[in-house]
């Protein structure tokens, strides 16, 4: 198994000056082949307990044009913030009937394979087969490293606090962590946007994305695409939290933040996957393949987006979001992600 990149090997201050120029950076082979394994076996035990019996609830997560009305009034997303919740995959949840699993179950599989005509064994399909439940989710969050000594300990480890440190955060703190599955052949798009757009902070934004590849990305699995400088730009739009005054009830909605004009062409949108990769390459974009163990550094301001997962192979990733808390930042008080009155985010 290839080690971890030790400390003496990593140029902090090589990786930092492309980060400060880029907006997004390449740390190789900063966990170890152990490392990852220990997560991706966690998340299995985590959907087995989750699974079994058959949960009752579960969020369906999706980025694109139908974001706001699939998680801007859904309590399981919206009370998510520290705890450990389960999102299925749009293309996958679609098909599920609470009132038939083994329908629903059937028809998932004429739709991802074929399953249902080639192999018998699929008619016995049930939710306590855990790893059939982890093919159909899309993500795990938000709370992973705080609820979880395994996530918790990658999140509050040395090299991870160094790291941080050394790319200029100083009072940085945790509000949220996601496994993100993108599963085999239905592993949905993330559509283009801007971190902090959804991590606000005021009176200037300090989101950072810390991305670890737990499989090998490339092009045809749903590798991490990104536009270099972008992180220079404002952040155009905030995910916020709202009452609505005609029945108390929480809702979310974007808020546009800069004229029209400065708005990206495809910030929320579906990219047609016919000539994809042409289409974000002349939108400036440039993709991040990498391999399994090492981690992508995200500016909270750049553009960045994945493709669908299209491949036979999945594409796990653990993703940890930090915000600073020095010179008088604060987090906003309207964004989607709040924790319950007297907790307050853990600090790295």
């Amino acid at each position: 198994a290839a080690a971890a990149q030790g400390e003496s090997s990593l140029d902090l201050g090589q990786v930092r000056r492309d980060f400060d120029a880029q907006g997004c950076g390449l740390v190789p082979r900063f966990c170890s082949q152990e490392e990852c394994q220990e997560l991706r076996q966690r998340i299995v035990e985590l959907v087995r307990e989750w699974a079994e019996p058959p949960p009752e609830q579960g969020g369906v997560f999706r980025t694109d044009e139908g974001q706001t009305k699939a998680q801007g009034a859904e309590d399981y997303f919206i009370s998510s913030a520290c705890k450990v919740r389960f999102f299925w995959e749009a293309n996958a949840a679609k098909q599920r009937d609470p009132e038939d699993p083994e329908k629903t179950l059937l028809q998932l599989n004429k739709i991802g394979h074929g399953l249902h005509e080639c192999d018998p064994s699929f008619k016995r399909y049930s939710h306590s087969d855990t790893e059939k439940t982890l093919l159909q989710l899309n993500k795990i969050g938000h709370g992973l490293h705080e609820c979880d000594p395994s996530f918790k300990r990658f999140s509050h480890s040395d090299k991870v606090r160094k790291l941080v440190h050394a790319l200029g955060w100083k009072c940085p703190v945790l509000p949220q962590s996601m496994y993100i599955v993108k599963n085999p052949v239905i592993g949905g798009e993330v559509t283009a946007h801007q971190d902090s757009s959804f991590l606000f902070t005021e009176p200037k934004p300090t989101c950072l994305g810390l991305w670890l590849a737990l499989d090998d990305c490339d092009l045809e699995n749903g590798c991490l695409w990104y536009r270099p400088g972008s992180h220079s730009e404002p952040v155009r739009r905030q995910f916020r939290r709202e009452v609505d005054p005609a029945d108390g009830v929480v809702k979310m909605n974007f808020k546009q933040l800069v004229p029209d004009e400065q708005m990206s062409p495809l910030e929320g949108k579906s990219v047609p996957l016919e000539g994809a990769h042409d289409t974000l390459k002349q939108h400036g974009f440039i993709p991040v393949e990498c391999k399994a163990g090492d981690l992508v550094l995200i500016h909270g301001q750049v553009e960045h987006l994945s493709l669908p997962n299209t491949s036979a192979r999945p594409r796990h990733s653990f993703q940890l979001h930090l915000v600073d808390s020095a010179d008088g930042v604060e987090w906003s008080p309207q964004n989607w992600l709040q924790y319950p009155a007297g907790q307050a985010f853990a600090a790295l």
